[in-house]
């Protein structure tokens, strides 16, 4: 979900998005002058969650290392999860991130530094492998991430949350998924 406006590799810029079925808390929800919002306000999160893939995956396998890094920062990240929706007929569906998602590649040695740096500042973080193309499911998943040292990963995706600026500098050096 990415409702991005006037976004460049950065992360400088507007961002505008849904937030759930009533729009922005009249809190702000996190984000910069939130306060006081209407519904068609645009909203600038304070926060940012990024997922960099190496450029040099699959289609298939950009879609898939995607999916499973956001869903790691969903559960863990509880307050990235917006509301749950419902259509004009009342059906419900599950609620999505309350903030677009950023999708950015680089080069194995960018994602590597970017690693590095998103580990240094501990923000909140999910990894995919490339030993992990070759498993089926979570047990061996993480059996395959637990049998390599930090060091030795071959990175494949890694998706960041935290503070804008924190996670400009984790992502420098990546630029706009085409």
């Amino acid at each position: 979900m990415s409702s991005e406006t006037d976004m460049n590799p950065s992360g400088t810029g507007d961002v505008s998005g849904p937030s759930g079925p009533s729009g922005p808390s009249p809190s702000g929800g996190g984000a910069v002058g939130g306060a006081g919002l209407s519904d068609a306000a645009p909203v600038r999160f304070d926060t940012k969650i990024t997922v960099v893939l190496r450029d040099d995956l699959e289609p298939w396998q950009r879609l898939n290392v995607t999916a499973f890094l956001v869903s790691g920062l969903g559960t863990a990240v509880p307050e990235v999860v917006g509301e749950p929706y419902e259509d004009a007929d009342g059906i419900s569906y599950l609620p999505m991130f309350r903030q677009p998602v950023l999708v950015l590649e680089a080069s194995k040695e960018t994602l590597t530094a970017a690693h590095g740096r998103a580990l240094s500042r501990a923000l909140p973080r999910a990894v995919f492998t490339s030993d992990l193309f070759a498993t089926g499911n979570d047990r061996d998943n993480r059996a395959a991430v637990r049998a390599v040292p930090t060091g030795w990963l071959d990175l494949v995706g890694l998706a960041v949350y935290g503070p804008r600026n924190a996670v400009d500098k984790v992502v420098k050096g990546a630029r706009m998924h085409p």
